[in-house]
């Protein structure tokens, strides 16, 4: 068995390529995303630098703290507030009295020159008391280097599932569709005596082998290439610029182990597959594309189909605003795209068969394609996969972003914003700012919310146009708040127990009005009475009142209503784009190997059926246009298929945003579309006119 396991590795090495450069490649993206993603871990200790001299730091409260209901038992829970809280000036006239006192960019810390136990026995409960390390927590922006890890986290792990998923799919297909050509081979071999279990283990060693070379290839490159990724996502800023890789082991270990899981994980099927062939029957159907869509393969692709749709649709009704997070329209599009990619040799042939090619080469193109269902599906497959993916997630982050700009647009009545900081109030003009609140969801949790304080009610009400399903904002006072309908408690008229932007509270407010929950901007409002700290950071005024001269006295920047949302609210962020691009660049470079193997495998099985058509008169030319209208027709089903994937799930997030009473704008990211659709059809042209074209020689 050993023999002849390397003997087919030796003389269809061709036919392993492209699996081997697959799963190489796969398991490097995997060692070089597993090796950031190790790094994001842990975020760099930093010396203190704001009172790097002082031996304690007696800092202001930062935090809102609330007991709740953990089981049978109350524990604390804290949340951050937006600006810490300043020292007591009567505790800081007792510091000062008995040790040296440094201050340093503002009255919310002060470094302290004494004994930390007798301080902290001074202090007590009305600050806190920092020492050693700890001291950094007085630094500007403590936490940005976590925070700056987080979103990266996100991204690798995102383009981490991406890999695994496109290269198990690849893979997979690679092996059925090499499996589906060798028919032949293995009909001989069961004829010479060989039996099911021994043609089973023939592929599974074979795969095996390659798995193994792969695998350790993809370790060295994907070690190799880590460090250039950490420049990459610097220079692009993705990661901060301190961000390097560490000397963790274990993604290295992890993507060996997967890769040679994923290249068995591919062949089982195939070899399954591959232990039903007869003698005789797979030599008289060697060359006949029967049973394309066995019983097994066609449950799992509806039940993956199904199941997407379902979770789309079951999310759509229960919680709408889910469907708007990139961890939702990021993977469930991938079920999806599966299912449909697993149901392809049921879809080609209809849709090969309902176009109308004109000529005689355009109905040769239109009736191979549909005869060699096989080859035709593996080659759209790919193409799908890519087009779904370039569709379903630059479309839903445009869509979301896109949503929020008109949302802005229609809240408001305004012809002019000004946008700034701690902007002066404009008589006639309605003026706001950024604050938060704080409340208790259920008996278990304190949520934060981001809130608008206004400083004019009436003013205001007369702008706002904001999509109130119950009550009235023209009732908003100093004892009262605007909701949305996220809130647990949201009935008009009921009052709700919150904890304001400086920790203060509970203060009892009544809710006046209940607005729908929108893209999550909407709410909740307050008066500048419940907003501690809050500065006005945004001016509205109507046409008819503040001109422009007179909005630009106040400071900040004038805008008309739909260039101020266009400037706040982008289509989207160029961080989020390049990390979308790279999750897209990953699929792309996996198609355009998928396409290349396949075509190059199927066009050099095809001598004997190119040499009839010579022989029936027909110019190399000629075959070698039938032989890529073939493929450019495969490519084009692939693609019709994904747009059909991106036009389910962009359906269902324009219901979704109508059901949140958002405004629907739906974008489709036609130029990504179509570059990946014609860099697919440009591979796939190169990879069957070369072969197609030497086998007519």
């Amino acid at each position: 068995m050993l023999t002849v396991v390397l003997s087919g590795l030796r003389a269809r090495w061709a036919a392993f390529l492209g699996s081997f450069l697959a799963l190489a490649l796969g398991v490097g993206l995997l060692t070089t995303m597993g090796l950031g993603l190790a790094s994001t871990f842990d975020a760099p200790e930093r010396a203190p630098q704001r009172f790097a001299s002082a031996p304690v730091v007696v800092k202001g409260k930062d935090a809102v703290t609330v007991d709740v209901r953990r089981g049978p038992d109350t524990a604390s829970v804290s949340r951050p507030l937006d600006r810490p809280q300043p020292v007591d000036t009567e505790l800081l006239g007792e510091l000062k009295a008995r040790w040296t006192v440094t201050t340093a960019g503002g009255p919310d810390a002060v470094g302290v020159h004494g004994p930390a136990a007798e301080i902290r026995t001074l202090v007590g409960d009305r600050a806190q008391v920092l020492t050693g390390t700890e001291r950094r927590l007085a630094d500007p922006e403590p936490g940005r280097d976590a925070e700056a890890l987080v979103a990266l986290n996100s991204l690798l792990g995102t383009a981490g599932g991406v890999t695994t998923f496109v290269s198990v799919f690849v893979v997979a297909s690679t092996f059925a569709f090499a499996v589906a050509l060798r028919r032949r081979e293995f009909g001989l071999l069961r004829t010479a005596g060989a039996t099911p279990g021994q043609v089973r283990r023939m592929l599974l060693a074979e795969a095996a082998g390659v798995g193994v070379l792969a695998s350790a290839t993809g370790c060295a490159l994907g070690a190799w290439g880590a460090p250039w990724l950490a420049r990459v996502l610097v220079d692009g800023r993705l990661a901060p610029d301190w961000f390097t890789i560490g000397a963790a082991t274990w993604p290295l270990h992890a993507a060996f182990w997967t890769g040679v899981t994923v290249a068995l994980a591919g062949a089982v099927a195939a070899s399954r597959r591959a232990g039903k062939v007869g003698p005789t029957a797979a030599l008289r159907e060697a060359d006949v594309d029967t049973d394309v869509l066995p019983l097994g393969r066609a449950l799992l692709g509806t039940g993956l189909l199904l199941t997407g749709a379902g979770l789309l649709v079951w999310t759509c009704v229960t919680e709408p605003s889910e469907l708007l997070k990139r961890k939702t329209y990021t993977t469930v599009p991938m079920l999806l795209i599966t299912g449909v990619a697993l149901l392809a040799p049921l879809l080609v042939r209809p849709v090969a068969r309902a176009l109308r090619l004109p000529g005689a080469t355009g109905m040769l193109v239109r009736e191979n394609s549909a005869a060699a269902v096989r080859r035709t599906a593996a080659v759209a497959a790919p193409v799908l996969v890519t087009v779904a993916l370039a569709g379903s997630l630059l479309g839903s982050a445009t869509t979301v972003t896109s949503t929020k700009a008109a949302e802005a647009r229609e809240q408001t009545a305004a012809r002019w914003v000004v946008s700034g900081e701690d902007l002066r109030p404009v008589p006639g003009a309605s003026a706001t700012g950024a604050t938060s609140v704080f409340v208790r969801d259920g008996a278990e949790a304190l949520v934060k919310y981001g809130a608008r304080a206004v400083s004019d009610p009436a003013a205001f009400a007369d702008l706002a146009r904001l999509p109130v399903v119950a009550g009235d904002v023209r009732d908003l006072d100093d004892r009262s708040i605007v909701v949305d309908e996220e809130w647990e408690r949201r009935t008009v008229g009921e009052r709700v127990e919150v904890w304001l932007a400086d920790g203060s509270g509970p203060v009892r407010l009544r809710v006046v009005a209940v607005l729908a929950r929108g893209t999550g901007d909407n709410g909740p409002y307050v008066t500048r009475a419940n907003a501690p700290g809050a500065v006005v950071d945004r001016i509205e005024a109507e046409a008819a009142g503040p001109g422009p001269e007179a909005l630009a006295a106040v400071g900040g920047t004038v805008r008309t209503v739909e260039a101020w949302a266009a400037a706040t609210h982008p289509t989207t962020s160029r961080e989020t784009r390049l990390g979308l691009l790279l999750v897209l660049g990953i699929a792309l470079v996996y198609t355009v190997i998928a396409l290349a193997n396949t075509l190059l495998m199927a066009t050099s099985v095809r001598g004997e059926e190119l040499a009839s058509l010579r022989l029936a008169g027909a110019t190399r030319g000629q075959i070698v246009r039938v032989v890529t209208g073939e493929a450019v027709l495969a490519v084009a089903i692939g693609a019709f298929l994904g747009l059909a994937v991106t036009a389910v799930d962009l359906g269902v997030l324009g219901a979704g945003l109508a059901a949140l009473s958002a405004p629907v704008a739906l974008s489709v990211p036609w130029g990504a579309v179509g570059a990946a659709a014609g860099m697919c059809g440009a591979v796939a042209v190169a990879a069957s006119a070369l072969p197609a074209w030497r086998a007519t020689r």
